[in-house]
């Protein structure tokens, strides 16, 4: 059986700070420019009862600065660099990232961790923040389609984490205060439970000599260990939502997954909507598509979560069809546990992730991304290994693999206009 051929990068080196931080650091010579990336384990899922919205409300609070670094003089010194920079945070992480010229990057290696390390969580900054968050989770609350998605992750996941909104609940949002935000902030930014990435165009020698005399060196080491959230079991079941301002009518269908660290099965799961659902020649795009013309659109979307993935189906459609679509899903899926996949479709699904992954690892912010959370959660591997797992799964391991997806497994959640 031929391998895929590599992606051209050399490996990446791994070490860490004297304080146990750990290092994933990608040269690539010919880039003139480089990203720099931290990672932290505090996603939305950490946050314990009255803490709900802090994580993401926290990375809102790092951008207003302290002494040293006052509100704006981060962003100013970035763009004058020629730089960018932004946060995200999700259930399972929050990452910050600066993206600058390669003659900027010991810049970065200043501004970053003495941006991200050192908030000062003023009141008064706190209090005007709070504003700006809740205007953030208003609007989301605004539009139908976030609505939706959030009904049916809390409809699935139910008391778990990830059934809450990252935005958080306003209610306690606004009974948070600076000092419970500090002790969030302390408890989880933390030498073990964090990991900073670096690709593009660096001296290897130099950079780690920057990172050892930053701030990033001065995070402490772990004092605990927060309690383990439970494992994630999707509740299946048939609901209904009317909603209004919907424009048209959806379709969602959640089914849980292996979590993010089973890399072989979630694989397989990757290999599996695509043939179901990516392009025009896949099955549900085909059928219900391009030849009954019953969609506006069908996606079918893998989501690796470290405590359980989601498996979400989406389709649009006119309301009138919206049951007729179920049907015709439902039947399309379990078609698939009796008939194997062709080698057509099998082949094909193989070179669009293939491709896909490719595309992805082309861009320097993608690499240190890919790095960043891959050392976070200590499952860092070489470039291409994601393209050797797709290369070992056969038709008949797909079909074992989609009773996983069977309908009356799924929570699903038949939305339409009010």
């Amino acid at each position: 059986m031929d391998q895929p051929a590599g992606l051209g990068y050399s490996t990446p080196h791994t070490t860490a700070l004297s304080n146990g931080l750990p290092l994933s650091l990608l040269p690539v010579p010919d880039s003139p420019v480089a990203c720099l990336q931290f990672w932290c384990s505090a996603g939305s899922a950490v946050e314990q009862a009255q803490e709900h919205g802090m994580a993401h409300f926290l990375e809102h609070m790092v951008f207003k600065g302290n002494e040293q670094l006052p509100a704006g003089a981060f962003d100013w010194q970035v763009e004058a660099s020629g730089g960018i920079s932004n946060a995200a945070t999700g259930f399972d992480d929050v990452h910050y990232h600066v993206l600058m010229p390669k003659e900027a990057l010991p810049l970065a290696c200043e501004l970053l961790p003495q941006l991200v390390l050192q908030p000062e969580i003023r009141a008064e900054d706190f209090v005007l923040e709070r504003q700006v968050v809740l205007e953030e989770l208003a609007q989301s609350e605004d539009q139908p389609e976030e609505q939706a998605f959030q009904q049916l992750l809390a409809l699935a996941c139910g008391e778990h984490a990830y059934g809450r909104p990252i935005l958080g609940v306003r209610e306690q949002l606004l009974q948070q205060t600076p000092q419970q935000m500090l002790a969030f902030q302390q408890r989880h930014y933390r030498a073990q439970t964090c990991a900073v990435s670096l690709s593009g165009g660096f001296d290897l020698g130099h950079v780690q000599q920057l990172l050892e005399a930053s701030p990033f060196a001065e995070l402490p080491g772990t004092t605990g260990i927060d309690p383990q959230q439970p494992g994630l079991k999707v509740q299946p079941g048939v609901h209904a939502l009317e909603l209004p301002r919907l424009e048209s009518a959806r379709l969602l269908m959640l089914w849980s997954a292996p979590p993010a660290k089973e890399l072989m099965a979630l694989s397989g799961t990757d290999l599996l909507t695509t043939v179901l659902a990516e392009g025009r020649s896949s099955r549900l795009v085909r059928c219900l598509r391009e030849e009954k013309q019953v969609v506006e659109s069908i996606d079918m979307d893998v989501h690796a979560l470290e405590q359980g993935s989601l498996v979400i189906l989406e389709a649009i459609c006119p309301s009138d069809r919206l049951n007729e679509v179920h049907q015709d899903v439902s039947a399309i899926l379990r078609q698939l546990q009796q008939q194997v996949p062709s080698a057509t479709e099998l082949k094909r699904a193989k070179r669009l992730l293939d491709h896909g992954h490719r595309f992805a690892m082309e861009g320097i912010g993608s690499l240190a991304q890919h790095l960043g959370q891959a050392t976070l959660m200590k499952r860092l591997e070489p470039l291409e290994e994601p393209l050797s797992r797709w290369h070992q799964w056969q038709a008949e391991d797909l079909q074992q693999l989609s009773r996983d997806f069977d309908p009356d497994l799924a929570c699903t959640l038949l939305v339409r206009p009010k």
